[in-house]
């Protein structure tokens, strides 16, 4: 499945200005979620459609569905061991999974009792979920929180062996947008995940 491009500011419209809000390319079936690494790990991940060979299972990895937050966090593709961009597109139903399950990176009182409530269900959960600031294209941050996951354990195996429907090599496509200007910045579409609420 291939992913869709549409220009920055043709986007910037549907965008949430503030907030915690998913932004994500999706359809009725599937998400698009990116993460970056050194080249060996991704001509693996390009080549079998899926994570193994230098690829650690016993570390937690993380996966973005913002394209920009991704960006920022590599450098567009720039920082040491994250020159390769890949677009991995899931299962909706897996990716809805994770987002049931995930457990706060860092103690909040307003889901939690007591610290050592957090603590347990950190210990429990084989996902985190951090809404960090979201960030424009020239890196400066911005008011609306992004999100990342964070998979270890049974997540990430399941993430590998059951969630994946294909993955992308975007490296050659961040290469050409780096340090465009907004007017002819092309992205990949995103719109508002819808949440489940209740």
């Amino acid at each position: 499945m291939t992913i869709t491009f549409e220009p920055y500011r043709e986007q910037l419209p549907h965008w949430p200005a503030a907030g915690r809000h998913i932004l994500a390319q999706f359809d009725k079936d599937t998400i698009v979620v990116y993460q970056a690494y050194r080249k060996e790990i991704a001509r693996y991940a390009i080549e079998h459609q899926t994570f193994g060979g230098e690829f650690s299972f016993s570390r937690m990895t993380w996966i973005k569905p913002n394209f920009l937050w991704m960006m920022f966090r590599s450098g567009w593709g720039t920082k040491e061991n994250q020159e390769a961009t890949l677009a991995i597109r899931l299962r909706r139903s897996g990716f809805d999974e994770l987002l049931k399950s995930a457990v706060a990176s860092s103690f909040d009182a307003s889901q939690f009792a007591s610290e050592s409530e957090w603590k347990a269900r950190v210990s429990e959960s084989s996902v985190r979920v951090q809404w960090d600031p979201d960030h424009n294209p020239a890196g400066a941050p911005i008011e609306r929180r992004a999100i990342q996951l964070g998979l270890r354990g049974e997540a990430l195996t399941r993430f590998a062996n059951e969630w994946i429907v294909s993955i992308n090599d975007l490296s050659e496509f961040v290469s050409a947008q780096r340090g465009k200007p907004e007017a002819a910045l092309v992205l990949p579409r995103e719109r508002v995940y819808p949440l489940e609420t209740g």
